[in-house]
């Protein structure tokens, strides 16, 4: 193989990655599987897709050796292929956020239409745990708080929140978190807490970034 050759396969491999990327459903469902495996049932029913579209959308991915498979029992379940793919989806994150200031916007408009969300950083995070009396609350579906979440803190559902309200107390400082920055389930239960009387913030980052950090973690008990 020649030089010129040899660049252009390079190339087109690179490129396959990068148009396995080239779709807003699919970086959804990274999103998602950075949270940990999961059936593409779940992944369909979470991201708003049919069964059958998310398998599509699976198949580039797994083509573009992005996600893997794992099977349990009779069914499958994907997940990141490595690390380097979640570091991958953080740099294109902060990229898309450095060089498109409609995302900013967006994300600025959503809080901003709910009266204002305070957010907190890992760091400050970190501090706070370290010396004051706070409660934390993961607001994901129970099935991802399982695969893994930030030690003490408490399964509190976005949809079931409401419910389970009486259980917080109002004296704390409430850091409520998700997915990641581009989830919104921690700025609706932040505002429904607010709403109630609770002080309330949310975390910058979700679960994944701040495991990727080696920051205390824990799971649940099988």
């Amino acid at each position: 193989m020649d030089i010129k050759s040899f660049k252009k396969s390079i190339y087109k491999e690179m490129a396959d990655v990068t148009k396995a990327l080239g779709n807003p459903n699919r970086l959804e469902i990274l999103d998602l599987l950075a949270q940990g495996s999961c059936s593409v049932e779940y992944i369909a029913d979470q991201t708003n897709l049919s069964v059958a579209n998310a398998s599509q959308h699976l198949q580039v991915l797994k083509n573009a050796k992005l996600v893997a498979t794992e099977r349990k029992g009779k069914y499958s379940y994907y997940q990141l292929a490595n690390s380097h793919v979640f570091n991958s989806w953080c740099s294109l994150r902060r990229l898309a956020l450095s060089q498109n200031a409609e995302i900013s916007h967006l994300i600025d408009d959503f809080r901003r239409n709910q009266e204002g969300i305070q957010t907190i950083s890992s760091d400050d995070l970190i501090k706070k745990m370290e010396t004051e009396d706070i409660m934390i609350i993961d607001v994901r579906p129970e099935e991802e708080y399982k695969k893994g979440h930030i030690r003490n803190a408490i399964c509190f559902p976005k949809d079931m929140l409401d419910d389970n309200m009486k259980n917080l107390e109002k004296n704390k400082q409430i850091v409520a978190y998700c997915r990641g920055p581009f989830c919104m389930l921690a700025d609706e239960a932040v505002e429904m807490l607010k709403q109630k009387g609770y002080k309330a913030a949310r975390l910058e980052n979700g679960y994944p970034d701040w495991a990727a950090r080696e920051l205390p973690v824990e799971e649940s008990a099988k």
